[in-house]
């Protein structure tokens, strides 16, 4: 499977970017501020509407975004034709490259408020020229793979198929497809997030196919002539009943599912299975569709459902489509030179407020091995027990990207991660965090 680093890079990310972001650096080179070294950070201040945990998304594509962070000719034609910035501000971008430190962390990571998902360490103006692409992918990344988990915790083992790709902007429906898939997604829909990433690729029919033929009979022997008996037969068309009689006098009783996407799911389903059971195919699987979300997943748990094919809701963050993420300055030099002293610094707006100093991030655990805080140390590492788990790891060394590593990795890091929380992390209803947050140090 190939990792985020083997896709395909065309695209240069730099233009990915807020207008604002240059014009702080062409006033920051000006007075020379440009140059102080600074750390910023990425974080969210709450968790969307009384979510217990979130889950990082997009690390991947954030170290591809980073690497691929330049100022073409035309991109810099552009900004000269616009007045965007300066000459001399001009020139400092040609010769652009992030030469600082990322730390972050890693992919398939549980986060919680305040927690230092990605730490920038750099210049002043190479690191503010960031803020925007990194907000961008993982605000919504993080956000899918957040619900994503979610319906694979509702699912309790049965596969969930990732089908999202109509219901969003091409380009998100790949990223949708990746997030997804670190979160637990069995499959996707999507063949650019197959080919891009990896990602098992399924899909039949649809409706239509059905509706092109003279009857329901002839379009099931098409499809079972063509693809096996190992096929999906899709029979809500007309009648369900009728369907599932006739798919079954076509491929047989090793019909490999029938798939359900419209009606009353838990009882239709039964319907299904009753009379699946008594044509002899017992083990034809049924899959259900038809905008669900997690709490429908979690409503279908005592059906006989072996499988779920999710779209809106899981593009959509299933009604958080961001994670309220931020990028905000915590820490810079009172001067230029390596020797100058880093200083905390500190948004303190109403309702805005953010903290100031360097955060380092571990997750106590109890004697058990479940989780009982997310501790941020500020300003040094916080202290740690035999059992605590650091969660920051090295993600680029002065510009060298130094982490790069397969999908599956990270979706075993996940279910390490939510195996970790407590029994409450798991609960749909609304709640508060699942483990609070402290802070350690200045």
């Amino acid at each position: 499977m190939p990792t985020d680093h083997t896709a395909l890079l065309t695209d240069h990310t730099a233009l990915l970017t807020d207008h604002y972001e240059l014009t702080m650096l062409q006033a920051s080179l000006t007075d020379g501020a440009a140059d102080r070294r600074s750390v910023f950070e990425l974080f969210a201040r709450r968790l969307p509407g009384g979510r217990r945990y979130g889950v990082v998304a997009g690390v991947g594509r954030v170290l591809d975004a980073i690497e691929r962070f330049r100022f073409a000719d035309d991109d810099l034609a552009f900004l000269r034709e616009n007045a965007v910035v300066d000459g001399p501000t001009l020139d400092w971008l040609a010769d652009y490259r992030f030469r600082g430190n990322v730390w972050g962390y890693p992919e398939g990571e549980v986060y919680f408020p305040q927690s230092p998902v990605l730490v920038v360490e750099g210049t002043f103006g190479e690191a503010v020229l960031l803020e925007t692409v990194l907000l961008s992918i993982l605000n919504h990344d993080s956000a899918i793979a957040s619900a994503a988990a979610r319906m694979i915790g509702a699912a309790d083992g049965r596969p969930c198929i990732e089908m999202g790709s109509r219901r969003t902007h091409e380009a998100a429906a790949v990223a949708s497809a990746r997030a997804a898939y670190v979160a637990g997604f069995a499959t996707t829909s999507n063949l650019e997030a197959g080919r891009r990433y990896g990602i098992p690729t399924t899909g039949t029919s649809a409706h239509s196919f059905t509706l092109l033929h003279d009857t329901e009979r002839d379009a099931f022997t098409a499809q079972v002539a063509s693809l096996g008996t190992g096929t999906t037969l899709l029979v809500d068309t007309y009648d369900v009943a009728e369907a599932v009689r006739v798919g079954i006098e076509v491929a047989g009783p090793g019909l490999g599912a029938v798939r359900l996407d419209s009606g009353d799911l838990p009882s239709l389903a039964a319907q299904v299975r009753r009379q699946l059971n008594s044509l002899g195919a017992t083990g034809t699987k049924i899959v259900v569709t038809s905008d669900l979300d997690e709490f429908a997943i979690a409503g279908l748990a005592a059906a006989p459902v072996d499988g779920y094919g999710v779209g809106t809701s899981l593009v959509t963050g299933s009604g958080h489509p961001t994670c309220g993420f931020v990028y905000k300055l915590v820490a810079r030099a009172d001067g230029l030179g390596p020797d100058a002293t880093m200083v905390s610094v500190a948004k303190a707006s109403k309702d805005k407020i953010s903290i100031g100093g360097r955060k380092y991030a571990l997750r106590r655990l109890d004697g058990r091995g479940t989780a009982s805080a997310e501790v941020l140390g500020i300003g040094e590492p916080p202290h740690s027990d035999d059992n605590d788990r650091p969660l920051l790891v090295p993600l680029v060394e002065s510009g060298r990207r130094v982490h790069d590593e397969p999908l599956q990795v990270a979706r075993d890091r996940l279910r390490t991660s939510l195996a970790e929380l407590p029994l409450q992390a798991r609960q749909l209803s609304r709640g508060e965090p699942a483990i609070p947050t402290i802070f350690e140090g200045e």
